[in-house]
């Protein structure tokens, strides 16, 4: 019988191990790894829960006898429900713990069972437990009753968040804050739009654009704070969610294995903090390695939430804020529901106490004194006594009342008490217009129930993951260059295995090769061990896709008229290991190559073959003459004599306009594509000036990889030596404001200078290049405001960079600055 007919036969075990399978599928569904829209909890949670509600006396109690009560009510193994335990214990929140257990930043265990001890948080007594309101059900051995779910009054499954994988189906809530948790409940309250993003226990940095609201096919970037120690060191503050010390820095070691980083050595020095030092080879920038580490390793992840409840015994997939409406709306019917119970026992309450002050005040007592007949006499005795005060109650008197009147110890009454049964009473009939208004203003008692919990239990739940969008990183342009390539250019091969032919440059892995042959043909090809590109190689290089600034000078001879050309051409994107000719006709041959990072144009001297009928047999030939043209273009023509060899005689200067440099703030990143702000037009020689709001100043070049960090740039531009910096910095030792005016007279790039007086609490506050700039100043506030325009010209002289300054004015909490310049097209944003 083959597998189909097996499976097909309805009568046999075919049909048997069909059903069997659904069943068990539902089951780990619906009773295993999804959790309840309701509650936000898996049964094993609920279970846990519910078992440490019955051993609840406000003391603590070991693990081992939490697993212990649990398995009355979960019918699975100890040490499922003790990790079930130690999950909830970490999330701090329904569980308050005691002794070790463990750290999801460093991936280490809980202590054992029998050392660790946990209770239920304040919180979770207030948000989970309330047996009026708590449907039941048997257990699974039907000795105890065990509730369906609790009576959830917050969104747990967001501030949790869940993660478990069922019988073709997964779940991937991830946690948010509490704070904000609430914030959003009260905005769905009040009918206003919400957003809900992640927030992570471990802290890091998250890229929400394509979270999807936390729906399947969303994802969610998650990447580590990465400190600049100094040139030689970098810091990582923090671990992504759901990876480890351990893990990230075995992704770290591996990277350097793999040449992608070029690294030292990493020290894990974790302690109450995340810390984890890595000190880079020598020469190595710690931008780009910032960069690589993010491309390479698990410093950047990511998430890819999926959203799976059950609801209704069918697993759904909402969105997030599906869920926090789905919670809030439950939550606001618990209090209702809450409300209203309480409101019958108040209104019991009333009615009994108003009962028993009738009963005493007008001695209707006195009939059990009486010697009535039967004991069923005595209670319509009472019964009818009551009938003259129907009218002061609210509803009717039943058989019980009368009886638990008659329960009552009967002594001599005193005035005393007649007003303490009134005194009740007027509170019991404010506790009810209380609550008859909270139910008639459903929406605001929910409200302040949600603010409530914040001030209550919102301590030190401040945000620790921080919303900001990521850059895209190309792995290809930060991985560090690990391996060598060599040419034979005799043969036309290239590669990083021909280790006794000639070393041309070191490379990445990734990156692309450009190659020329001396008969004018050009490939690109991948990093390999051994790739052909054609006899005779005159130039071996790098490739950079859509790179407009390198240029290639070339002379060449057409082979069929023998006439000779020259060139600058630009490659900017071809497909790989497909052969494209530069040279026209056939029989090409080049006679001179070069390649030039910055369009530089060279002078070469050419020398024509000896037997050719030119009246000059060498002459000089400028490549600056050219302008630079497609790659296929035919190109200048240089002499219609033949050449026998042209050799560089000198460099020439960048051909190239300057181009434009835009500082994009929102990722501190320099750019070209018009990102930002712009801050000048550069020529290849020219530096930057970087004036930080911490008192520094920092020369540095236009390398693209470079980070900043914008919040504390307060100025950004093209550097001039020429220029005069006016700044006016805090000096709060002698709470003032003080200015001064110099030039830059260090040349040293990418070291800090630090140029206002030293001293705890000082800071620059503000900073000009104008040549004669107006200070603006304004102090005092209403009808008090003065306003006064100060031309710092006039009142400070140019001094060296290390000088105090002189006074400007006292420092007062009012006092604001800015500059009254004209902004020129080409003038440099001030970031503040």
């Amino acid at each position: 019988m083959t597998t189909k007919d097996f499976l097909s036969n309805e009568s046999g075990i075919g049909s048997q191990y069909r059903n069997w399978f659904l069943d068990y599928a539902s089951y780990v569904i619906l009773e295993r790894a999804v959790p309840a829209v309701q509650d936000g909890l898996k049964p094993v949670q609920r279970h846990i829960l519910h078992a440490m509600k019955e051993m609840d006396d406000g003391r603590l109690n070991k693990v081992a006898n939490i697993i212990g009560q649990s398995m009355q009510y979960h019918p699975h193994g100890d040490a499922s429900i003790g990790e079930a335990i130690v999950n909830l214990g970490l999330k701090d929140l329904l569980i308050e713990t005691q002794g070790n257990w463990g750290d999801v930043r460093t991936g280490d265990d809980a202590a054992a069972a029998r050392y660790i001890e946990a209770r239920l948080s304040k919180f979770a007594l207030e948000v989970a437990f309330n047996s009026k309101t708590t449907e039941w059900q048997l257990s699974y051995d039907s000795r105890k009753s065990e509730p369906i779910t609790l009576p959830m009054k917050f969104p747990l499954l967001l501030a949790q968040g869940a993660e478990g994988i069922a019988v073709g189906l997964a779940t991937k809530i991830l946690p948010h804050n509490f704070c904000e948790i609430c914030a959003a409940a009260v905005k769905h309250l009040r009918g206003k739009k919400f957003e809900l993003v992640p927030d992570f226990q471990t802290g890091g940095m998250i890229d929400v654009v394509n979270y999807n609201e936390g729906k399947r096919g969303g994802r969610l970037r998650v990447r580590v704070h990465i400190e600049e120690l100094d040139k030689k060191t970098l810091l990582i503050k923090d671990v992504p969610f759901g990876v480890t010390t351990s893990q990230l820095i075995d992704s770290i070691i591996k990277a350097n294995d793999q040449g992608k980083i070029k690294i030292r050595k990493v020290t894990d020095n974790t302690a109450a903090e995340v810390e984890i030092q890595i000190d880079l080879a020598q020469g190595i920038s710690p931008d780009i390695t910032i960069d690589a580490l993010y491309a390479f390793t698990e410093c950047e992840i990511s998430v890819s939430p999926n959203a799976c409840v059950i609801n209704k015994q069918r697993p759904e997939f909402p969105s997030v804020q599906d869920l926090l409406k789905i919670s809030v709306d439950d939550t606001k019917g618990l209090l209702k529901r809450e409300l209203e119970i309480r409101l019958s026992e108040l209104q019991d309450k009333w009615h009994y106490t108003s009962l028993e002050k009738i009963f005493f005040e007008e001695k209707i007592y006195k009939e059990l004194e009486k010697k009535h007949e039967t004991w069923e006499k005595v209670l319509v005795a009472i019964a009818k006594a009551f009938e003259a005060f129907r009218k002061q109650l609210k509803r009717n008197i039943i058989r019980e009342d009368i009886i638990k009147l008659t329960e009552k110890p009967v002594r001599r009454i005193y005035k005393l008490d007649i007003e303490e049964l009134n005194a009740q009473i007027l509170s019991l009939e404010a506790d009810i217009k209380q609550v008859k208004f909270d139910l008639n203003n459903l929406v605001d008692f929910a409200v302040n129930y949600y603010e409530n919990l914040v001030k209550r239990y919102g301590k030190n739940r401040e945000r620790k993951t921080e919303i900001r969008p990521f850059e895209a990183i190309e792995a290809k342009q930060v991985a560090m260059a690990n391996t060598k390539i060599y040419v034979n250019r005799a043969e036309g091969f290239i590669g990083t295995g021909l280790r006794k032919d000639e070393f041309v440059t070191e490379a990445s892995d990734l990156d692309d090769i450009i190659a020329f042959t001396r008969a004018g043909k050009m490939k690109i090809v991948k990093v390999a061990e051994k790739s052909f590109i054609g006899r005779d190689i005159v130039y071996v290089g790098i490739f950079h896709k859509n790179d407009e600034r390198t240029t290639y000078n070339m002379i060449y001879v057409d082979g069929k008229t023998g006439i000779s050309y020259a060139k600058r051409f630009f490659v900017t994107g071809v497909t790989r290991e497909k052969e494209y000719e530069i040279a026209k006709g056939e029989k090409s041959k080049v006679h001179y190559f070069s390649a030039n990072a910055n369009g530089e144009a060279e002078v070469v001297r050419i020398f024509l073959t000896a037997g050719c009928s030119a009246r000059h047999k060498e002459f000089d030939f400028q490549f600056e003459s050219l302008e630079i043209k497609a790659r296929t273009s035919l190109g200048n023509q240089v002499t219609k004599y033949p050449i026998r060899v042209v050799k560089f005689k000198q460099s020439g200067k960048a051909t190239l306009h300057k181009r434009d440099l835009w500082f994009d703030d929102t990722f501190g990143r320099l750019n070209t594509e018009e990102k930002g702000t712009l801050i000048g037009k550069f020529a290849a020689e020219d530096r930057i000036l970087v004036i930080y709001a911490d008192g520094n100043y920092e020369i540095t070049d236009q390398e693209l990889s470079q980070r900043f960090d914008a919040d504390k740039i307060l100025l950004i531009e093209r550097f001039d030596p020429e220029k005069i910096i006016t700044a006016v910095y805090l000096d709060s030792e002698k709470a003032q404001y003080s200015i001064k005016r110099f030039k830059i007279e260090t040349n040293s790039l990418h070291n800090k200078f630090f140029f206002i007086k030293e001293g705890e609490g000082n800071r620059l506050e503000t900073v000009s290049t104008e040549e004669e700039p107006v200070l603006i100043m304004q102090s005092g506030r209403g009808s008090q405001i003065r306003k006064a325009k100060i031309k710092t010209v006039k009142l400070v002289d140019v001094m060296g960079w290390k000088a105090v300054g002189a006074k400007l004015a006292d420092y007062t909490k009012t006092l604001t600055m800015e500059w009254d310049v004209k902004k020129k097209p080409d003038q440099p944003e001030l970031f503040d």
